[in-house]
């Protein structure tokens, strides 16, 4: 009952029923295509109707998330990290909707400024979240399998796949002001962007935390044409690149630590077809059971030891996590209507094809 009352404290009540109210209003959802077309002329005219979108648009997404923050299983609503992520939620409507009519660009310049604070207000929803769940699996006090508690992971593939798309709403219309934007960049869409060039830092990125964690690390080799680009966000290729290198190279470091055998290369494999951009990620670091393959997309099962705590932050990239970086990559993936599959061979390794659609007019799910 405390968290309750919590809530009736912190919060008025006309906000608690303008919340509810809001999220039951229809979301609209953006294509790539859309946000590139719009972005490619940043004209005060064209900001000032973004932000008046924004204005009408973040509340409604804002606000179902906090109604099902409420309204969660197994006590989930109560735990500490989730009141805290429930209050973010809360706090930013209640700036989205006390923020006056978006008039001229002074106004917009003002709203903008206000929605990227607001972003960053959110930079630490993954950890906390990450932290509610272990809460969770705690108090239920026994092993928890890959079928248990489908309604946690629907609910989580909702909130993050919502999450992904507030924040590249206002990721693009903030970056969109940037005043010496890179040829071919519009807000955080890159229009020319080389997949062989993400997976060459990505894998970099990834090896210098292997090297870290293991004291050495596999040899990353790269395959496809290096003069071919396409339109999609760079963050989010180099996020789903990394996590899936990140993987294969512990698989393979951890199956040859001890080996006097030289540890054989992970392989990147960039496929430029007519509808899809897919890239392949293959490993030869023993594979995984097909017992287990059901748990690699879940948020409750982890093979890593985890070391999160109250204080971990979005930050603080380890070799393997709280278990998120596949069901969150495999989302970013499906945010631009692609997707991600992972075919393990047990005995010899995995390969992880990234589906990207090259057509970028898919609309957002919205969930």
């Amino acid at each position: 009952m405390a968290a309750k009352k919590k809530l009736q404290e912190s919060f008025s009540k006309f906000l608690i029923e303008e919340v509810r109210r809001w999220s039951m209003m229809r979301q609209t959802g953006v294509s790539l295509k859309y946000m590139m077309d719009f972005g490619s002329r940043p004209s005060e005219r064209n900001l000032l109707l973004s932000a008046q979108f924004l204005h009408k648009e973040l509340p409604i997404r804002i606000a179902r998330r906090a109604v099902e923050l409420e309204n969660l299983p197994y006590g989930l609503s109560l735990k500490h990290a989730v009141l805290t992520v429930r209050d973010w939620y809360l706090d930013s409507f209640r700036d989205l909707r006390s923020f006056p009519e978006i008039k001229d660009s002074k106004d917009e310049l003002a709203f903008t400024q206000m929605i990227n604070k607001i972003k960053v207000r959110h930079n630490n929803v993954v950890p906390a979240m990450a932290m509610g769940i272990k809460q969770l699996k705690n108090d239920l006090g026994r092993k928890v399998e890959p079928g248990d508690l489908p309604e946690i992971h629907q609910f989580l593939d909702r909130f993050y796949l919502s999450r992904i798309g507030i924040r590249m709403l206002i990721g693009q219309h903030v970056a969109l002001h940037e005043p010496n934007p890179s040829p071919g960049q519009v807000g955080q869409i890159w229009t020319n962007l080389s997949p062989i060039e993400v997976a060459k830092n990505a894998a970099e990125d990834a090896r210098s935390i292997c090297l870290r964690e293991y004291g050495s690390a596999p040899e990353v080799q790269i395959y496809g044409d290096p003069n071919f680009t396409f339109p999609y966000v760079p963050t989010h290729l180099h996020l789903m690149v990394f996590e899936l290198v990140k993987n294969s190279l512990r698989a393979v470091a951890e199956m040859f630590i001890n080996s006097d055998k030289e540890a054989p290369p992970v392989r990147i494999i960039v496929a430029d077809g007519i509808e899809d951009v897919t890239i392949k990620i293959s490993d030869e670091g023993g594979g995984i059971p097909r017992s287990g393959l059901p748990r690699i997309f879940t948020y409750l099962y982890s093979t890593a030891n985890t070391a999160l705590d109250e204080h971990s932050t979005a930050d603080e990239v380890t070799m393997a996590g709280y278990g998120y970086g596949l069901p969150i990559s495999r989302l970013y993936a499906r945010y631009f209507g692609g997707d991600l599959q992972i075919i393990s061979m047990e005995g010899y390794g995995t390969d992880a094809y990234l589906h990207l659609s090259r057509l970028g007019d898919s609309q957002e799910p919205l969930p």
